[in-house]
């Protein structure tokens, strides 16, 4: 069936072809695309122009929202694209509140830090993972690591000397996930990653991790942060090589707790509790 004359018409002509060429040097491509959609009806029923304008606009945004979705989560780089869709809330040891309190993301705007710890497959990484996608959703940059990712910025950066440049930029994201902490003894490469990216990323963001297996008084993670780093080089690998190789057959603890940075004493936490305690 054959287009309406005054329809071929509302998207032909000088008016409209210099129309595109704006929007393609003002770089509006979703705009562009609905202008021969939007037009035609516009025409037909009679819009007030003010009304064209702002539908045409609406849909700039609207494209550009989704395309900045799409970037931000391909940067983040997750492993496997779960989300809370999946999730089984009853199925966690972590309390029903607590996980709500996670799923809010306010800790994330106080930059607070997120640890979890457990053997695996019990859930850990599809639950960093899910947080992150609604980080993402909710238009935070978040950025996903392994331990051993970290030891291999290091070395690629290592020989130009620029890694504390690298993991400068790392921590322009607004949440940092780091996945399988303990999953394999921890090399030299990866400790100094770590210590980097947690010495970069003090005061300035959130930081989330998963160690894998339960440590006797706390999780990796929390026995780093909490310890002092006045002259924290060379004390780092001490304390991940015995927490790396730690019993793996202990029972399943899961933890979060609030990271206190530059104290001698770790931020008490009970199990599946979100401590808020001031940041140093």
């Amino acid at each position: 069936m054959a287009a309406p004359a005054s329809a071929v018409a509302a998207v032909t002509g000088q008016a409209f072809d210099e129309a595109v060429h704006l929007t393609k040097r003002l770089k509006m491509p979703h705009l562009r695309r609905a202008l021969e959609e939007v037009i035609p009806t516009a025409k037909a029923q009679r819009w007030d122009p003010a009304e064209i304008v702002r539908v045409l606009l609406a849909e700039e945004v609207a494209g550009r929202d989704a395309s900045n979705l799409r970037t931000r989560r391909r940067r983040a780089a997750f492993p496997t694209g779960k989300s809370f869709h999946v999730w089984d809330e009853t199925a966690s040891s972590i309390p029903i509140p607590t996980q709500q309190a996670l799923r809010t993301l306010e800790w994330v705007g106080r930059r607070e830090n997120f640890c979890i710890c457990g053997p695996s497959g019990t859930g850990k990484s599809h639950l960093c993972e899910a947080l992150g996608q609604s980080a993402v959703d909710a238009g935070l940059a978040v950025s996903w690591f392994t331990i051993e990712d970290l030891g291999a910025i290091v070395r690629k950066h290592r020989v130009d000397d620029t890694v504390a440049k690298a993991f400068n930029r790392i921590t322009r994201a607004d949440l940092i996930i780091v996945d399988d902490i303990g999953l394999l003894p921890v090399s030299e490469d990866a400790a100094e990653g770590f210590y980097r990216l947690v010495d970069a990323a003090y005061e300035k963001l959130s930081l989330e991790s998963e160690p894998l297996r339960p440590i006797e008084k706390e999780p990796l993670v929390s026995v780093f942060l909490n310890h002092k780093i006045d002259n924290p080089r060379g004390s780092l690998a001490s304390y991940l090589r015995p927490m790396a190789s730690h019993d793996p057959h202990l029972r399943l603890s899961v933890r979060l707790h609030r990271c206190r940075v530059g104290s001698d004493r770790p931020a008490p936490a009970g199990p599946g509790r979100l401590e808020r305690t001031r940041r140093a």
